[in-house]
């Protein structure tokens, strides 16, 4: 990591000497489309059996196009109209191929996005990554950087500048799930001082707006993100909708974190889209539409709703 970082610095020093012109507004969705596999047994492990076309889930080519096809969707819906968003972070990807695929089969392909993914040694095969817009921003460094003593997914580092001459550091996160009981939240902890250390990395080199965004798998109010508080500020704490529905229950564990002074403006939200949503026949209201429920097919997206950041610099 210690070269990694020192890499970055030459490099933002480079980006630092072109003239700036104006000031940035970036857009950034994050959205955990739970077992984004594609329908192909590649051998690499039982999740990738399951969700293939001759596996348990039978995830055939039309249902995975038709899950690329919603998620697409949902990233124009939230344009509305406009451009759509200079970012788009997902969890729970099987490889750099899922994203390609939902770039080149859908009208996404007419928006010049790029992709950045690393593999990671997540047990069941799942991944961090992004796709962001080639013409709006440059990619400067990207790397995976892993959480010591733990098998999970690693914190994906992007760091790019604006066409204003902008910097941005993009922490992309999938923390461990409270799936497993005791010794969860201590996986989590192990997580987010990661985290927080990678910041203050980043931050000695110059990179001081940074952004950190995904699945945190604890509601935006624990008191485990204390540990962020000299560095970030919880965008999520006071968001009046959740990401997921538990038992009738929202909760928002899909969150970001935004660098201290380092923004002159930032607005968060779930994006709750009419499409991603379905009646809860066990309690009240509505919760997200799964693509499955067990075993049974449903044709939805994920158990987790979107959430978008738009940042002023």
């Amino acid at each position: 990591m210690k070269n990694f970082v020192c890499i970055a610095c030459a490099l933002f020093l480079c980006a630092q000497a072109c003239p700036v012109v104006g000031r940035d507004s970036l857009k950034i969705l994050f959205w955990n489309v739970e077992n984004f596999f594609d329908y192909t047994d590649s051998g690499s492990g039982p999740s990738d059996a399951e969700f293939s076309s001759r596996g348990e889930r039978r995830w055939t080519r039309r249902r995975f196009l038709t899950k690329c096809g919603v998620i697409s969707k949902l990233i124009f819906w939230e344009a509305g109209g406009g451009e759509p968003a200079h970012i788009v972070a997902f969890a729970e990807l099987e490889n750099a191929g899922v994203l390609r695929r939902l770039l080149y089969e859908t009208l996404l392909r007419k928006k010049g996005y790029r992709i950045i993914h690393y593999d990671s040694p997540d047990t069941r095969g799942i991944d961090v990554g992004l796709i962001y817009r080639g013409a709006l921003l440059r990619e400067v460094s990207s790397a995976p950087v892993p959480i010591p003593g733990i098998v999970t997914r690693d914190i994906l580092l992007a760091q790019f500048i604006t066409a204003s001459g902008d910097s941005l550091a993009l922490m992309v996160n999938h923390h461990p799930s409270k799936y497993g009981g005791d010794g969860t939240d201590a996986k989590r902890s192990v997580a987010l001082d990661r985290l927080l250390s990678l910041s203050d990395s980043l931050s000695l080199c110059g990179w001081t707006r940074q952004l950190a965004i995904g699945d945190f798998n604890e509601d935006a109010g624990a008191d485990l993100f204390n540990v962020l508080e000299g560095s970030f500020e919880n965008l999520g704490r006071n968001c009046p909708h959740g990401s997921i529905r538990f038992d009738g229950q929202w909760q928002l564990i899909d969150n970001a974190f935004m660098s201290r002074g380092g923004f002159s403006k930032a607005e968060f939200k779930v994006l709750q889209a009419p499409f991603l949503l379905v009646r809860d026949n066990t309690h009240s209201g509505y919760k997200p539409f799964r693509t499955y429920s067990g075993p049974r097919y449903n044709g939805g997206v994920s158990d987790h709703l979107p959430v978008s950041v738009n940042l002023e610099f």
